[in-house]
């Protein structure tokens, strides 16, 4: 099978120069990833490294950059899913660590549950010796002023208030040369939600999937829609039961979205980004914009507007060599 990786920075209007900074930093975690797959190594750790990349990159709310609570502090979820075996593991409403997708890995590997939210992760990561970080090196000026803006605009803070513009949670998807799947989301969730909330994101079957007989999905958008819907399930069903490729399937799925939520009163859309079992990365959005990137065969796709496919080649010997095809 030939490698490739798939990565987003969410599904979002990306504001004046965070266009430039969401086209570099999915470059650089989808060329990180496919590095990895063309080592010979697995497409959990292709995942797992891309979306470190993009946690530690401001830019996307996840890891560092997560948007801020009503009260002022950050929780994080991630999710990482093997499509081999069908362990996943993720976390939620976790503080106080770098790398959310990297305690979910640990979720999968090494306990027998699928999922640990709040206090109950945060022991787990002090368990397995993962670094505390202060709450004050992941949060940035503009999630600080993002969260003020929220609270002066709506007067007094409502607590079922949320801002509608911060769904640049990151995800990708891998194939390893094995021909094994995995997909993993990180997400800081949305600024001013009430603590504790918990969208989609570290929900496999909701936010993300991975089956190397179906394929790999990881969704991007306004949590509670995607869950309403059970986004990723609905693609992987259409692919499995009705025989849809994989970009018809999110297509489809996401007219459907709309259409299923059409009178709700918080209806936001998504994007999704996959690659089936064909090992042929695609990605869908229903949104103005969505910060994506693929490498196959040597070459990385690049876009975030609707029609963009900025093209690269891959310096297979060099660890930063990106060269723009003309």
């Amino acid at each position: 099978m030939e490698p490739a990786i798939i990565v987003h920075g969410g599904a979002v209007k990306f504001s004046g120069e965070k266009v430039g900074r969401a086209l570099e930093g999915t470059k650089n975690a989808a060329s990180r990833g496919y590095r990895i797959l063309i080592q010979g190594r697995s497409a959990i750790d292709a995942v797992q490294a891309a979306i470190c990349e993009l946690e530690n990159d401001p830019t996307f709310d996840a890891g560092t950059g997560s948007p801020l609570t009503s009260e002022g502090d950050i929780e994080m979820d991630a999710v990482i899913m093997d499509g081999r075996t069908l362990e996943s593991g993720a976390v939620a409403a976790v503080k106080n660590v770098k790398n959310p997708i990297v305690l979910a890995r640990m979720v999968m590997e090494n306990t027998p549950h699928c999922l640990l939210v709040g206090q109950g992760a945060n022991q787990f990561a002090d368990e397995e010796g993962v670094p505390r970080i202060s709450k004050e090196k992941l949060i940035t000026e503009e999630n600080r002023n993002k969260l003020l803006e929220f609270k002066s605009s709506y007067g007094k803070a409502v607590m079922n208030d949320f801002s509608t513009r911060d769904h640049d949670t990151v995800g990708a998807v891998a194939i390893d040369k094995d021909g094994n799947i995995a997909f993993g989301t990180s997400t800081g969730g949305i600024t001013n939600k009430r603590p504790g909330r918990v969208g989609d994101s570290p929900l496999a079957g909701i936010g993300g999937y991975a089956d190397n007989k179906v394929g790999g999905i990881s969704c991007t958008g306004h949590g509670e829609s995607i869950t309403r819907v059970a986004l990723a399930y609905d693609i992987i069903s259409k692919m499995k039961y009705a025989n849809m490729t994989i970009q018809a399937a999110a297509d489809e799925a996401l007219s459907e979205m709309s259409e299923k939520l059409a009178n709700a009163e918080n209806n936001f859309s998504a994007g999704v980004i996959g690659i089936g079992k064909d090992g042929v990365p695609v990605y869908s959005f229903k949104t103005e914009q969505m910060a994506w990137a693929w490498a196959r065969n040597g070459k990385l796709h690049n876009g975030v507007n609707p029609g963009d496919d900025d093209v690269y080649s891959v310096e297979i010997d060099s660890d930063s060599t990106l060269i723009k095809d003309d």
